[in-house]
């Protein structure tokens, strides 16, 4: 059983900054990508950002140059650390890591998601 588990989201106001975590725990073998997607109400879940095993990043271009995600393997962690927040950013935030378990082939992971609220 491999859960994902989200920290960090809040509320901040216009131009703040916040840190998610996202740590990834269970009978895992490789990670290879992982990632964050965000949903906000009304609208389909959006890649945020993704980095593979090897540190390639990728970004959508909403985050670039305003969010950066890295990640520790040893600790199979993922990080957002994301700056000059917008109302706009408002969404639920998930982690996302394509992985494989002992035993079993490559799959998708969810974590439950966390909330995050860019308002004055």
């Amino acid at each position: 059983q491999v859960q994902l588990v989200e920290s960090g989201g809040g509320l901040v106001q216009p131009g703040g900054s916040l840190r998610l975590s996202c740590a990834a725990s269970g009978s895992i073998l490789s990670i290879y990508t992982m990632a964050w997607y965000r949903q906000a109400p009304g609208k389909p879940r959006e890649l945020v950002a993704a980095i593979t095993s090897g540190s390639s990043t990728n970004y959508a271009a909403s985050a670039k140059g305003r969010f950066t995600i890295s990640r520790n393997n040893g600790n199979n962690a993922v990080y957002l650390q994301m700056n000059s927040l917008k109302p706009e950013d408002t969404a639920v935030y998930y982690c996302n890591a394509f992985l494989t378990q002992y035993g079993l082939g490559p799959d998708d992971y969810w974590g439950q998601g966390t909330q995050v609220t860019v308002s004055s």
